[in-house]
């Protein structure tokens, strides 16, 4: 055990992950100029993946990242889809050193300013905070995000990656019965629940599936973005798949930390449309029959995501992310109130939650 590595922990608590990544850093110190006194804790996320920066002598800063993914976390992958993503002109870090066996990657730093910190001081409608106005504009952080998406949607093809097919649909969406419904709120999930439950779930399937596939990216979010140059560096894209064109468009807008007031977000899905259209991507000729793909798209993952968090809380041991439940439960009562297939969903909704009933769906 070094030093350095000790000096990571309290007293008395073993790592015995940070001592081999810290030994593997070593072998590798002379070929990357890197400074292993200075190895810090740089990020964590909702996964068992942990993120380490220290002294480089890279180009980037200075700085590199040492990323600790024991498997079988999906360092293989991470490697594979950095490569589609540089291929299509997307910036993201660069691989300097992977051992997939192990679980250890370094790759170069991209900093520590996110889309998620900038946009944290922009109000609702988009516009810069006036206690923050040298923050780039919301609005066009948002379109670089978008141009950089349609350069990698442009790049899709077929038996690449992993297919985001009904199988993976559902079992996404099972997380909320389970996690959500029965362990965070503690109701049965009885034989009504179950039909509303599997007649939305179809429907969604069923919506997703009927959209052009293109690659994507499942996690394209403010939190996953770095304000770089070439803007956006875009990072944590190890489970990309094959799937719906909507997908990442809606993961960026309706965000697990973030909301906007629907003008914005209406203007920023209407520049994805004109612009995807012009690059001949094969979004839906009409705005309104795209936009009910979006929203719906939005419900499959927020339905998810309602069962994630819980999960990630009570198996986990990681309770910070249930103070979003609110937010996730109101993007999914707003969409579920907007169309007459969806308001049993709505309902149950309400039900689950003690309210009174609300549905009035406009479409």
């Amino acid at each position: 055990m070094t030093l350095h590595a000790a000096a990571l922990r309290p007293p008395g608590s073993p790592d015995p992950r940070l001592d081999l990544l810290t030994a593997w850093l070593g072998g590798r110190a002379s070929r990357h100029g890197l400074d292993l006194a200075t190895l810090a804790p740089a990020s964590s996320d909702a996964s068992f993946r942990r993120y380490f920066r220290l002294a480089a002598g890279t180009q980037q800063g200075g700085t590199a990242i040492a990323v600790d993914a024991p498997p079988p976390e999906k360092c293989r992958e991470f490697v594979q889809v950095a490569q589609l993503l540089a291929d299509a002109g997307v910036h993201v870090p660069t691989v300097l050193e992977a051992d997939f066996d192990a679980g250890f990657m370094l790759v170069t730093d991209m900093g520590t300013d996110s889309y998620l910190n900038a946009l944290k001081s922009a109000a609702p409608d988009g516009t810069t905070s006036a206690a923050d106005p040298g923050r780039p504009a919301p609005r066009q952080l948002m379109r670089d995000a978008l141009d950089a998406l349609i350069r990698w949607q442009l790049a899709s093809r077929e038996d690449v990656l992993p297919p985001f097919d009904e199988a993976f649909l559902r079992r996404e969406m099972e997380l909320m019965p389970e996690w959500y419904i029965g362990r965070h709120l503690g109701h049965t999930v009885d034989e009504a629940t179950r039909g509303v439950l599997d007649r939305t779930f179809a429907l969604l399937i069923a919506s997703a599936r009927a959209q052009p596939q293109v690659f994507m990216l499942r996690d394209f979010m403010p939190r996953n973005l770095m304000i770089a140059t070439p803007n956006p560096g875009v990072i944590d894209f190890q489970d990309a798949v094959y799937g719906p064109i909507t997908y990442d468009v809606v993961s960026l807008l309706r965000d697990a930390f973030l909301s906007w007031d629907e003008a914005f977000e209406l203007d920023c899905f209407a520049w994805y449309w004109e612009r995807a259209k012009k690059a001949g991507l094969p979004v839906d000729a009409d705005f309104g029959e795209f936009y009910r793909q979006l929203e719906w798209m939005g419900l499959q993952r927020h339905i998810k995501v309602l069962g994630l968090f819980c999960r990630i809380n009570y198996r986990d041991g990681k309770p910070h992310y249930l103070a979003d439940l609110p937010r996730f439960v109101n993007y999914a009562r707003k969409v579920t109130q907007r169309y007459a297939p969806l308001a049993p969903f709505a309902k149950l909704l309400d039900s689950l939650e003690g309210r009174s009933a609300e549905v009035g769906y406009t479409f």
